[in-house]
């Protein structure tokens, strides 16, 4: 029954995942073709309680608050919009880092201003498309 924020819908199997545990998912898909070919896939499997949404949510999406927020890909920096948006309890995982380096990051929102940040290990995914990216040197 928990809110859960899907950032990069792909093919539409983590939405489906998530929404077998009985979560309202909102998904996110910022390439409009992978959007719609998600949107015909979990028709057809009778999966309903998703909603579907093409744009860029690489730094949140809407005013709403989730109990639970995935990113499918990886970012550089993540987003304060999206920390912003984690309701009391709730939980954020994402990769965070530029190739070589990121980290798989689980982020939980212990109170209302307060959260506990925990890297659970190492890997390499392709970047969301509009990540944020932090100001770099240049020369």
């Amino acid at each position: 029954g928990e809110r859960v924020l899907e950032i990069g819908t792909g093919s539409g199997y983590l939405s489906a995942l998530l929404a077998g545990r009985g979560a309202r998912v909102t998904s996110v898909e910022i390439v409009p073709r992978l959007g719609a070919a998600a949107k015909a896939k979990l028709a057809r499997a009778g999966i309903g309680n998703i909603e579907l949404a093409v744009g860029s949510a690489a730094r949140g999406w809407g005013r709403e608050t989730y109990d639970v927020i995935v990113l499918t890909g990886s970012t550089p920096v993540l987003p304060e919009g999206l920390v912003e948006q984690l309701a009391p309890g709730g939980r954020l995982f994402a990769v965070v880092g530029d190739a070589p380096v990121m980290k798989a990051r689980l982020v939980r929102r212990t109170a209302s201003q307060s959260l506990a940040v925990r890297d659970l290990f190492e890997t390499v995914i392709d970047p969301l498309q509009d990540a944020a990216t932090p100001a770099r040197f240049e020369f």
